[in-house]
């Protein structure tokens, strides 16, 4: 058996299924149970207000810092995923970055919109409910292309991402692997 490493601290992890969790709630009692959904949002907006600290004070591959990176890198990262050239990183590569501002910040223009939705300055108003059902949309997207991208950077790397994102470890730095 490989030897791993632990990257993923159990908040990162609790947190990431959490979401996943409230995300389908969400989605799925969007037009049948209004409690549910709203209670749901009030989770997913919870749980990026805990993230958001996480990222600034947490352990070394929840921190923003390593694992944010500029555009430039995550478009010479992609180039490199084009022509099979992209290296293997044990927190998250630099188009996976990119990839979780992309969901934070549309989950909190989402949760941001159904709470305004609720308030009385806001409740009917019709541009309020049309950013909202279209960042859900967008956020659904974002969901089945990070979904797409753990599968082709799984296979890619041969490692199993969706049980290190369940235990936490992952297999040990090897030659060419960015560990930054």
């Amino acid at each position: 058996m490989a030897a791993t490493v632990k990257i993923w601290d159990p908040l990162v992890r609790v947190f990431h299924w959490s979401l996943v969790a409230s995300f389908a709630i969400a989605w799925l009692s969007a037009e049948e149970w209004g409690d549910l959904h709203e209670w749901a949002g009030y989770s997913a907006g919870a749980l990026i207000a805990f993230r958001l600290v996480w990222g600034l004070v947490g352990s070394r591959y929840a921190r923003f810092t390593q694992f944010v990176r500029s555009p430039l890198t995550a478009a010479a990262y992609l180039r490199d995923i084009v022509t099979g050239r992209e290296r293997r990183y044990l927190g998250h590569n630099p188009a996976g970055g990119l990839m979780i501002l992309a969901l934070i910040s549309c989950m909190a223009g989402l949760c941001l919109t159904g709470w305004l939705y609720t308030t009385d300055a806001f409740w009917g108003v019709d541009w309020v409910e049309e950013i909202h059902e279209a960042l859900a949309n967008v956020l659904l997207a974002l969901v089945i292309l990070h979904v797409g991208g753990v599968i082709m950077a799984g296979f890619r790397h041969q490692e199993n991402l969706v049980r290190a994102m369940v235990t936490g470890r992952k297999r040990a730095p090897q030659a060419g692997d960015a560990t930054d």
